[in-house]
C-alpha cells in the first residue's frame, strides 16, 4: 500500500484510473511544458486518450504520487531510475495548474517526498536535472537543499535554441540538517 503524505497545504496520494478526468481537464499549458523542454509548437492539447494512460502509468507506480490541493490534482511527484543498491534515485516534478505555480506547492510536495524518500525508503542521495532557464524550479530546488552539481551543455532544442541541463542533488545528511 503506497503511502499518503499530508503537508499544511497540500496532499500527496498515490494516483488512481479516476485521475484520467482531472488530468484532462489541466491539459498542456505551452508554458507550462515548455520548463519540461517542449517547444511552444510542439505542445499538443491533451486527449482523454493520453490522459487516461498517464493516470494508468501513475496508478502502477509504487514511486509516483498526485500534488492535490483543496482536494483538487494539481499536479505530480515522483522518484524514477531508482537504484536499490547505492539507495539513490532521480526525482521528477510537475504542477500542471498554471493557477497554482508561484504559491510554494512544488517546495512542500518536494520537502514531503525528501522526508519520504530519506526516512522512510531508505535513500541516501535525491537527483534531479533541470533546463537551465527553468528558474522557478531552480529555486524550488535550493530552497529544499538541493545543489548545482554541474551542468550538460546544450541538452535540449527548445524554441529553436539550444538550453543547458543542470545536474542538482541532495543527500540524506544535508536534508537532515
Amino acid at each position: 500500500m503506497m503511502t499518503c503524505m499530508e503537508g499544511p497545504s497540500l496532499r500527496l496520494r498515490p494516483a488512481s484510473p479516476d485521475d484520467a478526468a482531472a488530468r484532462f481537464s489541466l491539459g498542456n499549458n505551452p508554458d507550462v511544458v515548455r520548463m519540461f523542454g517542449v517547444s511552444h509548437s510542439d505542445t499538443k492539447p491533451m486527449t482523454m486518450d493520453a490522459a487516461e494512460a498517464w493516470a494508468h502509468g501513475h496508478a502502477t507506480n509504487p514511486y509516483a504520487w498526485i500534488i492535490e490541493v483543496a482536494g483538487r490534482l494539481i499536479g505530480e511527484i515522483k522518484l524514477h531510475g531508482i537504484n536499490a543498491q547505492d539507495r539513490r534515485a532521480s526525482m521528477a516534478i510537475a504542477i500542471y495548474d498554471p493557477m497554482q505555480l508561484g504559491k510554494g506547492h512544488g517546495s512542500e510536495a518536494i520537502r514531503l517526498l525528501l522526508h519520504h524518500a530519506f526516512t522512510e525508503l531508505n535513500f541516501h542521495r535525491i537527483g534531479i536535472r533541470v533546463l537551465a532557464f527553468n528558474e522557478r524550479a531552480i529555486r524550488a530546488y535550493q530552497k529544499c537543499g538541493f545543489v548545482i552539481e554541474g551542468r550538460e551543455r546544450e541538452t535540449a532544442f527548445v524554441d529553436g535554441v539550444w538550453h543547458d541541463d543542470l545536474m542538482m542533488g541532495i543527500l540524506s545528511k544535508e536534508f537532515q540538517a
